[in-house]
């Protein structure tokens, strides 16, 4: 069975393993052990109320029980440029007009922005390859929202989700080339490592203040503006389908898009629901064919997540045993569900 559970500081040696499979690009899990003992450490400070609000984030892994192997990992930062500050692109418009020659130019341009300043975000998402299949990818994603559900107020109530700028199999990112590296004199790949590093900060302060006019660029460059990597679709996709939308903002680095949201308008958020936990003792009574259902506890220190059938009875929502083992849950406590997808019904 697969489960979602909160990191452990023994989870460290397979973090770094599923780091060396990420690939350029992706900044927030680098492949560098004292980095992942940090956010591992720091994570574990949250949840034992160790860490101040700038420090505060949640880590959760996939584990396959059969192997007891960390397969997955997914993040929420809880306040994102408390301790640094958080910048990206804004995507906007700037007009040059003159009613006297009869002049009416619309151009894009874009705006280094720190308005996202105080926001929680939805992180680190990593799946081993060789797992990407029985909607997986799926649990791992969206058992955060129910994490969210739960603990609301522990959370901003607005969220985003950079995503993964455009960048081809060498690494190469063409909004990079044609921008970033006119003032800074290194490769995307060594940029992105060093924002993985924490250094993000530092790289933005560097960057123009002024806005860039998006019509200086390469045609390249323009065009993957806002533009997801091929390996992030899937990721961006289970964002969409749940709320969270592009809404004009980019990384500096890759000109990834980042999507947002009030969290209570997560539709697993606003549809998720608690039931009091009923035993099924004969499994086949629960119907195979049904919507698939993401199950959570409501245990702040144990969190656990899974997907499952269930069946509803008044009050109480019908599990069997399995489930309700792999939820750490007896009869009569409280478990939070929802569809595991927005189109199904109970």
């Amino acid at each position: 069975m697969m489960i979602i559970r909160p990191v452990r500081i023994e989870d460290r040696a397979t973090i770094i393993e599923l780091a060396s499979k990420t690939g350029v690009g992706f900044t927030s899990l680098p492949l560098n052990e004292e980095r992942v003992t940090q956010r591992v450490e720091r994570m574990v400070n949250t949840w034992h109320q160790r860490a101040p609000l700038e420090e505060q984030g949640y880590l959760f892994v996939l584990e396959d029980t059969e192997t007891q192997q960390v397969v997955g990992i997914s993040g929420i930062e809880v306040a994102i440029g408390l301790d640094e500050a958080w910048y990206n692109y804004r995507v906007g418009t700037v007009v040059h007009a003159s009613k006297e020659l009869n002049v009416y130019r619309n151009m894009q341009a874009l705006f280094l922005s720190n308005d996202h300043t105080g926001f929680s975000e939805l992180c680190t998402l990593f799946l081993d390859p060789e797992y990407r299949h029985s909607q997986n990818g799926y649990l791992l994603s969206k058992a955060r929202f129910l994490f969210m559900a739960n603990f609301q107020d522990r959370f901003s109530d607005k969220v985003i989700a950079e995503m993964r700028g455009y960048s081809d199999d060498e690494g190469r990112s063409p909004f990079w080339e044609s921008l970033g590296r006119h003032f800074f004199q290194m490769d995307f790949a060594e940029a992105d490592h060093l924002s993985g590093m924490g250094k993000k900060s530092f790289i933005a302060e560097l960057m123009p203040k002024h806005p860039m006019y998006v019509e200086f660029l390469t045609q390249e460059a323009q065009e993957v503006i806002g533009k997801v990597h091929p390996h992030t679709e899937p990721a961006a996709a289970i964002l969409n389908s749940e709320g969270l939308r592009y809404e004009g903002c980019i990384d500096i680095f890759d000109a990834g898009p980042t999507l947002e949201a009030k969290v209570e308008e997560i539709r697993a958020v606003r549809e998720s629901e608690l039931w009091s936990v009923k035993i099924v003792t004969n499994p086949q009574v629960i119907p195979n064919d049904g919507p698939c259902f993401i199950l959570s506890n409501t245990d702040y220190l144990n969190y656990r997540a899974v997907l499952g059938n269930v069946i509803f009875e008044s009050s109480e929502i019908g599990i069997p045993q399995a489930l309700a083992d792999a939820l750490q849950v007896k009869p009569g406590d409280v478990i939070r569900a929802v569809t595991l997808f927005p189109e199904e019904k109970a």
